[in-house]
Order: structure tokens, then C-alpha cells, then sequence
């Protein structure tokens, strides 16, 4: 009963390819190839300049879900928490992320602010809450409602996700405001650049070409 357990469960894990034909053209010089079945761990290469066509990464649904989820955890820490203090003579004053874009917006700078709401909270919540909602279930070959509408949103908020712009940025200005004021990272600092790895990993955790493969096979 184990064995056919683990045989049944590897089945599910396995990369599904839809019936018919099915083709993949490189993004650099147009060459289009077959699309076959990869083992797991292998890629499709370009024949004729060598580039990456599609990759079948290892244990792909159980990474992208796994960060996913631990992205969205720490999305809440970083918003609930206060993201740095800062201590000067008898001031002292905590801020958080949306407190911050809310100062920007007050002080006169709205464009900023929202840009803050939107390339650090809107984007990366779509991209990461998208992945779980879609990746999850079809670890067990379901598909959910609306999942290709989420895909088709969660790939076109992938390049507004400014994440570690944003904390880029940051610590620019950190090197500038430690000349004035004692500032102290937060729990919400630590959990946003934490954030900032898992959002990388669960994009990276699965190939487009087989997410799109398991969403097509699982709507069969």
C-alpha cells in the first residue's frame, strides 16, 4: 500500500504534458523546437544559440507553494511590525510600511507613496498569493476557479515587483540618516528582506511553460 502510494504520489509530482503537438520558440532567436518531456532536473536548450527554453526543476509545485506561502507570512510581518526606529536627541519614531507611504503622501509626494503601495504591497501580494492559489492545489491535479485569469495576473505583476528595489533604497538612505539619528532595524525590516528571498525562490520555483502544462491538463 505504500508503494502504491509513492507510485501514485510521484505521478501527481511528475511534469503532465497536454495530447497533440506543441512547440517552444526561443525568446532570442525565434527558433522554434518541439516541446518534449523533460526528466526531473533537466532543461531544453536552444539548438542554435543555447538557451534555456523551459526547465523541469526539481520538486517544482512543492517549492513555488512552499515559498509562496512563507512570503505571504512574512508579507504580514513586515506590514504589521514596525520596519525601522529611529532615535534622535529626545524624538524617537517608528515606521512601518504603509506608515511610511502615508507620510510621503502627506508630505506633499503622493506619486511616491502610491508607487510604494503598489510595487511593495499590491505586486508582490498578487504574484505570491496568485502562486499558492494556483500551485497548491495542482499538487493534487485540481485546478481551482478563475486559476488562468490569476496566472495571466500574477505573470503581468512579476515585473512591477520592486521588492528588493525598494530595499535597495532603503539602505541607501540608511547610510545617510545614521549620520543624524540612531535608527534600529524592526521585526518588519528582518521580514521584508526575508520576503524579498522567498519571493525570488517561488518564482523561480517552477518553469511557466510547466505551470501552464498542469493548469491545461488539470482543465482536461
Amino acid at each position: 500500500m505504500k508503494a502504491g502510494f509513492s507510485k501514485t504520489w510521484k505521478a501527481l509530482l511528475s511534469w503532465p504534458k497536454p495530447p497533440g503537438e506543441r512547440y517552444a520558440a526561443c525568446e532570442f532567436c525565434d527558433t522554434l523546437h518541439e516541446a518534449g518531456t523533460l526528466e526531473e532536473g533537466a532543461a531544453a536548450r536552444c539548438i542554435r544559440c543555447g538557451t534555456v527554453l523551459y526547465q523541469n526543476r526539481v520538486a517544482s509545485l512543492t517549492r513555488a507553494s512552499a515559498c509562496s506561502l512563507a512570503a505571504l507570512i512574512l508579507m504580514a510581518l513586515a506590514h504589521v511590525f514596525p520596519f525601522l526606529t529611529m532615535d534622535a536627541a529626545t524624538l524617537r519614531k517608528s515606521l512601518t510600511l504603509l506608515g511610511a507611504a502615508v507620510a510621503l503622501i502627506d508630505e506633499g509626494t503622493p506619486a511616491l507613496g502610491i508607487s510604494i503601495v503598489l510595487f511593495t504591497i499590491v505586486a508582490p501580494f498578487v504574484l505570491a498569493g496568485g502562486m499558492l492559489y494556483v500551485s497548491l492545489p495542482l499538487m493534487f491535479g485540481r485546478l481551482l476557479p478563475g486559476s488562468f485569469t490569476i496566472a495571466k495576473w500574477m505573470h503581468l505583476s512579476e515585473p512591477w515587483n520592486m521588492v528588493e528595489v525598494f530595499l535597495l533604497g532603503v539602505l541607501v538612505s540608511l547610510l545617510k540618516l545614521g549620520q543624524v539619528a540612531d535608527v534600529t532595524f524592526g521585526i518588519g525590516f528582518w521580514a521584508f528582506a526575508g520576503l524579498m528571498l522567498c519571493m525570488a525562490f517561488a518564482v523561480a520555483g517552477i518553469d511557466r511553460e510547466e505551470l501552464w502544462d498542469r493548469m491545461e491538463v488539470a482543465r482536461r
